[in-house]
């Protein structure tokens, strides 16, 4: 359902949320190692979420990763947009350039149920609450 870009960075996101209560910043090699994910990866990601405004960056030996905003004014659906860009909102199931009511493509009344769903869990799901949710140990991050 979402890039392998996506999922780490909403995973990055959460435990930067988690960790930033304690700890502040959050570096770059303790997010890919959290969130099992390799760190040139995990850095090209959190690059693309500090340029979208997520994330501030900061260099030198107490530089790191922190949120933007306070975590309980960021979404998930604010992190998908950042990662893969408005496709799953608004795309084709069966990924036709052109699909809507008017030239539907065979699976455009069933998927939009579906996508009106998701998108409605994304734009709902607070950070916050995922981080809290590590933080009392009834989430994971990793397997």
């Amino acid at each position: 359902m979402f890039s392998k870009s996506c999922e780490y960075g909403i995973r990055a996101m959460i435990h930067i949320a988690q960790q930033q209560e304690t700890t502040g910043r959050v570096s770059l090699k303790d997010i890919a190692r959290e969130i099992d994910s390799p760190e040139a990866f995990t850095g090209k990601i959190l690059q693309t979420l500090t340029r979208e405004g997520l994330l501030n960056s900061l260099k030198g030996p107490t530089g790191g990763f922190e949120l933007a905003r306070e975590a309980g004014k960021i979404n998930l659906a604010e992190i998908v947009l950042a990662v893969d860009g408005d496709n799953l909102f608004n795309g084709c199931a069966l990924g036709l350039s052109t699909c809507d009511s008017e030239k539907p493509c065979p699976a455009h009344e069933k998927f939009a149920i579906v996508r009106d769903e998701l998108t409605l869990m994304l734009r709902t799901s607070i950070l916050d609450e995922m981080a809290m949710g590590l933080k009392n140990g009834v989430s994971f991050l990793t397997r």
